[in-house]
């Protein structure tokens, strides 16, 4: 990979799972909710939740240097407009490519647009997309990340598989009982030029083992892993920090541990987010690189892994992250994840 650095970076997700039973109505589930309103977009095509995220994002990055025609957008997402597609007569609202349009529309770029949807891992595809366009100098800068926003068709939808918690998800715990879904996005300016954090190397496969359920050996999630690592030339040692998918769904955490086990053994701190962010979906990756991003940067500790501590003696046993640490150098963090379809990535960014 040549050098990309993240030149840029800006987010806006849940700090805590807030129980609801309002979006399945007479369920209580725990919901990952921005409390925030945001100033409506004088569009009817483009005024939707997912697109007000994006353009309060949007105005914090600093795109000077780049003109117009330079810029690149790519946005991963799986419900953009879903729930107005559902509420109103606008039929526009769920173009999975809206996000990436309104953003190119808004900042009056000229170059490549496109949204990437592979259910959990669309964050990270994006950032695999933009490199590509980096690399290849379509563009000069490319503003990458992922969007979703909470939307009741899509939750009735995990609720049908069983896998909604009625409680707050608890990843990796032997009373593990499923997801808490949140919504969030995250954007990153991707340049070639000098930065403080770089990409170093991603890692996709496929499982090509079940729609919905992933290979518990998580054969293939060990593959993308060690992509990853081979891309950065990098050893599983130099890993310092591991930001898990860690759904709590009973299949997600046994494959991922796993995969995880046969890389990493139980040397490498690691925690999911998600116990207070909630399942981002869509943005779920990028959400969670950015969490990396702020750990190399120095301005988080490394997360703690919330649960109720009794962990599923039948995984194998990652070293998850118990108390606030931030041990005396971090310089390599990795986040893995893993969609519905088999689709399984990884990233690393280093310091």
């Amino acid at each position: 990979m040549n050098e990309i650095f993240i030149t840029d970076a800006c987010a806006l997700f849940a700090d805590k799972l807030t129980p609801d039973d309002k979006i399945v109505k007479g369920s209580k589930f725990y919901f990952g909710k921005i409390e925030k309103d945001f100033e409506p977009i004088n569009d009817e095509k483009f005024d939707l939740r997912c697109n007000r995220i994006l353009k309060y994002l949007v105005d914090k990055l600093d795109l000077t240097g780049f003109e117009k025609d330079e810029i690149g957008i790519v946005i991963g997402t799986t419900n953009s407009g879903i729930e107005e597609f559902e509420t109103t007569e606008n039929k526009h609202h769920a173009e999975l490519g809206n996000p990436a349009e309104f953003l190119k529309r808004y900042l009056g770029t000229a170059n490549y647009a496109a949204s990437v949807s592979t259910a959990c891992t669309s964050g990270i595809k994006a950032f695999s997309t933009a490199v590509k366009l980096l690399e290849n100098n379509v563009c000069k800068a490319v503003i990458a990340g992922g969007v979703d926003t909470l939307a009741s068709m899509p939750t009735y939808g995990f609720h049908a598989l069983e896998v909604l918690s009625h409680e707050k998800t608890n990843p990796f715990s032997k009373n593990r009982s499923g997801i808490s879904i949140g919504e969030g996005a995250a954007l990153f300016l991707l340049t070639k030029n000098s930065g403080n954090v770089k990409i170093l190397g991603i890692g996709e496969t496929s499982d090509a083992y079940h729609s919905a359920t992933p290979d518990p050996e998580g054969t293939q999630a060990a593959k993308a892993i060690q992509l990853a690592l081979d891309e950065a030339g990098l050893k599983p040692e130099d890993i310092d920090y591991i930001n898990l998918h860690g759904t709590g769904t009973i299949s997600n955490d046994l494959m991922e541990a796993n995969a995880v086990y046969k890389v990493f053994g139980n040397r490498v701190p690691a925690s999911s987010t998600k116990p207070f962010t909630g399942h981002c979906l869509g943005a779920a990756a990028a959400v969670e690189t950015y969490i990396c991003y702020e750990i190399l940067k120095g301005k988080r500790d490394l997360p703690i892994h919330d649960f109720d501590g009794e962990y599923d003696r039948t995984l194998p046993e990652i070293n998850l992250v118990t108390k606030n640490t931030f041990p005396a150098y971090i310089k390599n963090c990795m986040c893995t994840s893993f969609g519905f379809g088999g689709t399984n990535a990884v990233i690393i960014i280093g310091a």
